[in-house]
């Protein structure tokens, strides 16, 4: 890099008093000189980051409870565990329909590792050894190939030039990207064409020390940075061409979930026609809280400004939590557990994500104090903490919920145990490991064996493969079958 080009971010860095990242750029070499440009050249405005870091520790120390959150309006939701067979049969159709024209993306939030599960795979490649010892990106490809194959079935569609394809888009993170293209090429892609699947990484954000003044550094030629949340993925969308890749496509609706989900139904027709009929530009899948205790993100209204939100267990009142409904003690009056399962209709990723990325209105830096390895601020030694010494800075995808129409928003509520079962926590933990996953997925396979006349030994679980049935359809043909425990279907 010439003179010219180094000395405009310099300055731009001095002038948000981050002059200290430059205490050893003389002693770097050319080339560790031009990476470190070019890390920092991806901070466009240092002086608002800052000033935005800032803001976002005021918030968290200031954040009260003042709020007033009720449930969202009756016209904005609807509910698998009581709905009409004649309007889920609708929407079913609705959604089919949508596929058959090729009019259906699916995005997957694959960017994090297993380290909490005790592996340095992305989460996607872990098995949690269901007796097909499927992974969960293979059990979640076969998912597409199987609705794929039900469209085409639907609509007697023969043509094999014309068959339903559902592009899935994968956003991966710098240290995931790797390893997660590597797994798809060595399995063939899990049977789906290579061209139907693109990879693209989330983006970053630097690491602050605790006041937020300060950018750490790594070593003289590099800042400490961290993936920048699931909330940049409407940054990643734009940045690497994705939206345009929608349009291009003939793309208009956009099933969106993360990675760790293993009962998650991708490409849901009953899903994606529940908000085309409702003309809903983002809707999202919730599942009824637990208990009035469980750590769960909540959708509701924010009735002071009548917008939908996601708020934290921690925004609420105890006596809001517990709070049940009028004619109905059994149901907590908010219940609606957020599991970042999301529609978006293209229209409104088109026009709003650069709003929404350009705006800390819509998408705040949210601040987790972390223990960060990073130059001793005292020594320049490189030294790894034992207690918290920093700040990361991360952006939440339900941010922007606020920024759309209440009439445009919507929210369906679905069986937990047939459609939520997150891989988080390693074996040991209470819920969401490994092992509670396998279970799920077994118990919600026998579940459909026995529904269809078949039969399990011994009160055992079956494995129903994605291949073989997409959620409890197809299995006429084990009615009075035997099948032993562990048997794959």
């Amino acid at each position: 890099m010439t003179t010219s080009s180094v000395a405009p971010v310099v300055e731009a860095f001095s002038r948000a008093k981050q002059g200290a990242l430059f205490k050893y750029y003389d002693s770097l070499t050319i080339e560790e000189q031009n990476k470190f440009i070019a890390q920092l050249s991806k901070i466009e405005d240092p002086v608002k980051l800052v000033a935005t870091v800032q803001e976002a520790l005021k918030f968290s120390v200031n954040n009260s409870i003042s709020r007033n959150f009720t449930q969202l309006p009756t016209e904005q939701t609807a509910s698998t565990l009581d709905l009409e067979p004649e309007l889920a049969k609708k929407w079913t159709e609705l959604g089919f329909e949508a596929i058959a024209k090729g009019e259906v993306g699916v995005i997957l939030m694959a960017g994090g590792q297993g380290s909490r599960l005790g592996s340095s795979d992305p989460k996607g490649c872990f098995d949690i050894n269901l007796p097909s010892s499927k992974s969960m990106f293979q059990v979640q490809a076969e998912k597409i190939l199987k609705i794929q194959k039900l469209t085409a079935q639907k609509y007697n569609i023969e043509d094999s030039e014309k068959q339903p394809k559902i592009y899935w888009y994968i956003m991966t993170s710098g240290p995931t990207r790797p390893a997660t293209e590597s797994f798809f090429k060595a399995h063939n892609y899990f049977g789906l064409e290579g061209d139907q699947i693109t990879f693209f990484d989330q983006g970053t954000l630097p690491c602050f020390n605790m006041d937020g003044t300060q950018i750490l550094q790594e070593s003289p030629s590099k800042y400490c940075e961290s993936p920048d949340g699931n909330g940049g993925l409407y940054k990643a969308i734009q940045t690497n061409g994705i939206i345009d890749d929608f349009v291009n496509k003939g793309i208009k609706h956009i099933h969106m979930y993360c990675v760790d989900n293993v009962l998650v139904k991708v490409a849901d027709p009953l899903f994606l026609g529940f908000a085309i009929d409702k003309k809903f530009d983002l809707a999202t899948k919730a599942v009824r809280k637990r208990d009035a205790k469980e750590s769960v993100g909540l959708i509701v209204l924010d009735d002071d400004i009548k917008k939908p939100c996601v708020i934290e267990y921690s925004e609420i009142t105890s006596e809001l939590a517990n709070k049940t409904e009028p004619n109905d003690s059994s149901k907590l009056f908010l219940r609606a557990a957020n599991i970042v399962n999301h529609y978006y209709s293209v229209d409104l990723l088109k026009n709003f994500v650069p709003k929404w990325i350009s705006s800390q209105e819509f998408l705040p830096f949210h601040i987790a104090k972390k223990k960060i390895p990073s130059l001793h601020p005292e020594t320049g030694e490189f030294y790894k903490p034992s207690e918290p010494n920093g700040i990361k800075l991360e952006q939440f995808i339900f941010d922007v919920f606020p920024s759309v129409d209440l009439d445009k928003f919507g929210c369906l509520e679905v069986e937990r145990s047939d459609e939520f079962s997150p891989l988080k926590n390693a074996d040991g933990a209470k819920n969401d490991t490994p092992t509670t996953c396998r279970q799920h997925f077994l118990q919600l396979g026998s579940k459909w064996i026995k529904e269809n006349g078949g039969i399990i030994e011994d009160d055992g679980l079956v494995e129903v493969t994605p291949l073989t049935s997409y959620g409890g359809e197809g299995l006429e043909f084990v009615k009075g079958k035997h099948f032993k425990n562990g048997e794959i279907v």
